[in-house]
């Protein structure tokens, strides 16, 4: 059974949800734990009341603790289904299967089961291509925007549950046995990770923990002492000097504290799905990033023309213009917003025959009416088109590696007889995001990007967003190893990620910010969702998780001088008939034993309704050492906390005190 110090903390917990957003409470889950609430406050009040008016307090200490297990527990569900949108993931995919081409559930597939894939369609289960060739969107699930090409025969023939086919129609033999697939391995990830205590909270609970234990021990003697005196404790005194002097008002302030940090990161646009999430955003230093969708927009995007020597730029953007406008991709609408921002007003010539992407040409373009025939592609593919020996090709071949070791794609654009120059689709750096890396370096918090890239293109994204370190060709397992290999060295450790192969890592990490336009597998995971999928915003969480530290650091100070003032301000009362010498003790000389309890029972229940409104608006933040902060709160709150209850359990007293008479 929960002791009396938290009973308050449940009941202040759950009546802060009134801050969530107006239509949260629609919600019937939140409207329980709403009516939980306010049941365990009046629960809780009249239990603290309840020997002024000499009633019995089991049923109601009874009452109290079952209705705020109960919120708790409800509460608390919401947040174990970290796997569920990728079972749904994996539930909610179909295929059509041969030779019938009947469609069936992706779970009834099995080994050697052959499935015909289109474009725009999903693939459902992992296997290889046994006929035909595509390019396949895998962000979903690597995170990597530029499509793949896979196809049957090669080395890259293989596919995973989960992809879009874009191009294109392919043949796919399952391979995966049931419970093997890549969705089953990241299940079996995010279940088996497991969020750590941080060393707050390991302090904060043992220093509660055995104050507790140490006023506990004091009450349950008082008895003992009372005979030696021959003194009479009743049962129902016993259990209000515990209520008084075990250290109720933290408790009861700790969940008002997480849930006003919860709601000023709503402010932010970010949701925080528990207050002990933004509170350990203040610790954090360690920082790690997916790439795709994170650091960068996600779409690569045509950034620069470079054309070869004979040709001008002019005549590069309008001939890579009229190879995109029949072009739906990302890729081809940023070529067109490109050249047309450079200059190029062009507009869609009549009689032309456009050419789509194929994944076996590796090219798409335009047929002119002219006759003229304009493609664009990869340099093998158009070098083969135009009829040059890639031998020749010197100029154009040393444009092409510049461009990749810069970690962009390179396309070249030609026609039968020349050859233009060449396209760079670069994975863009998100705005800001460079300066607010060094800002995360100042603050102590060390930045890495983790990326399916190989090595090249990882370190050149790396050096312009200005992380400190990055991992290349990262699995999901790696990411996961990382986050478990700082955790292991004292480090609380964020993630930053919007992929489903994020998700194991997210839900590992102590602080899972999710991006908003990632996968739903992600936000599950995730114990944070960023509405505006900004990664540099684990700035703001971090300012706001600083200040609900320097918040509880503060009420706790209070909290602690306030119930060791409330002990030396009962006790002495208590015994001062039996033993004249702590008379001297007695400084605020209360009128009887009686009155002074009742007293103290009156001020703790009147003291947290006071400090919540200090609770939700929190401590100012003001950057400062440990040792500033540590003094100023020994300064305000802790003189103020033993100085506080002295003074109001004095006026309380000599308000009641007529009634013991």
């Amino acid at each position: 059974m929960k002791n009396s110090s938290l009973f308050q903390a449940e009941a202040c917990k759950y009546a802060c949800i009134k801050l969530l957003p107006q239509h949260a409470l629609r919600n019937p889950v939140i409207a329980m734990v709403w009516l939980g609430t306010w049941i365990t406050l009046l629960c809780t009040v009249l239990g603290q009341s309840s020997w002024a008016f000499g009633g019995s307090v089991s049923l109601i200490l009874l009452l109290t603790v079952l209705f705020a297990n109960y919120a708790e527990a409800i509460a608390e569900a919401k947040g174990r289904g970290q796997a569920l949108a990728l079972r749904q993931a994996r539930e909610n995919l179909t295929a059509r299967r041969l030779p019938a081409g009947e469609f069936v559930p992706a779970t009834q597939l099995q080994p050697n089961d052959l499935i015909e894939i289109g474009a725009g369609e999903l693939i459902a289960a992992d296997g290889e291509i046994i006929q035909g060739f595509a390019t396949i969107n895998e962000a979903a699930v690597t995170g990597e925007s530029a499509p793949v090409l896979r196809e049957a025969g090669t080395d890259h023939s293989g596919v995973i549950a989960g992809t879009k086919v874009l191009t294109d129609q392919i043949v796919v033999r399952v391979t995966a046995e049931a419970g093997n697939s890549f969705l089953d391995r990241m299940i079996a990830l995010v279940e088996g990770s497991n969020r750590q205590k941080t060393p707050n909270e390991i302090a904060l609970g043992i220093l509660l923990g055995v104050m507790t234990i140490t006023f506990v021990a004091v009450v349950v003697s008082l008895p003992l002492i009372g005979h030696f005196l021959k003194i009479s404790i009743s049962p129902v005194v016993l259990i209000a000097l515990l209520v008084c002097l075990i250290p109720t008002t933290i408790g009861g302030l700790l969940p008002a504290i997480g849930i006003a940090g919860m709601n000023r990161a709503l402010k932010a646009n970010v949701i925080a799905k528990s207050g002990k999430a933004v509170e350990v955003a203040g610790d954090v230093d360690v920082l790690l990033l997916d790439k795709t969708g994170t650091i960068t927009y996600g779409d690569r995007q045509a950034t620069e023309f470079y054309p070869l020597t004979g040709i001008t730029a002019p005549e590069l953007r309008q001939a890579a213009l009229l190879t995109s406008l029949a072009d739906p991709t990302p890729e081809g609408k940023s070529i067109v917003a490109l050249a047309k921002q450079q200059g190029v007003t062009l507009t869609e010539p009549e009689q032309a025959e456009f050419i789509a992407f194929n994944a076996s040409t590796r090219m798409s373009g335009v047929n002119l009416a002219t006759g003229q025939q304009l493609r664009k592609g990869a340099m093998d593919a158009i070098l083969q088109f135009s009829g040059r020996y890639p031998a020749e090709q010197i100029e154009l071949k040393a444009r092409v590696e510049q461009i990749a070791k810069q970690g962009a794609t390179p396309l070249v654009v030609a026609s039968q007889q020349d050859i233009f120059g060449v396209i760079a689709l670069s994975d863009v750096i998100k705005s800001g995001i460079h300066e607010k890396f060094a800002q995360l370096r100042e603050m102590g918090i060390k930045t890495v990007m983790v990326t399916g890239d190989n090595p090249l293109t990882a370190a050149a994204i790396a050096a312009e967003a200005g992380v400190d370190d990055y991992i290349a060709e990262a699995k999901p397992e790696d990411k996961l190893a990382c986050i478990r290999h700082e955790q292991a060295k004292g480090h609380l450790v964020a993630m930053v990620g919007d992929g489903t192969n994020d998700a194991p890592a997210l839900a590992q990490a102590d602080i899972g910010l999710a991006m908003n336009s990632g996968t739903q597998a992600a936000k599950e995971a995730g114990n944070m969702v960023d509405l505006d999928s900004d990664p540099t915003k684990l700035l703001a969480v971090v300012e706001i998780g600083k200040q609900q530290l320097i918040t509880r650091g503060a009420l706790t100070t209070f909290s602690l001088a306030n119930d060791i003032s409330k002990y030396f301000a009962i006790l002495p009362a208590l015994f001062v008939a039996a033993i004249p010498q702590m008379q001297m003790l007695n400084v605020m000389h209360l009128a009887s034993p009686e009155s002074a309890i009742v007293s103290a029972l009156i001020f703790n229940a009147v003291v947290i309704p006071l400090l919540i409104p200090i609770a939700l608006r929190g401590v100012k933040f003001q950057p400062a050492t440990s040792t500033e902060l540590l003094r100023r709160n020994m300064l305000i709150y802790g003189v103020g906390g033993v100085i506080l209850p002295f003074l109001a359990i004095k006026a309380i007293d000599l308000l009641v005190s007529p009634c013991f008479v």
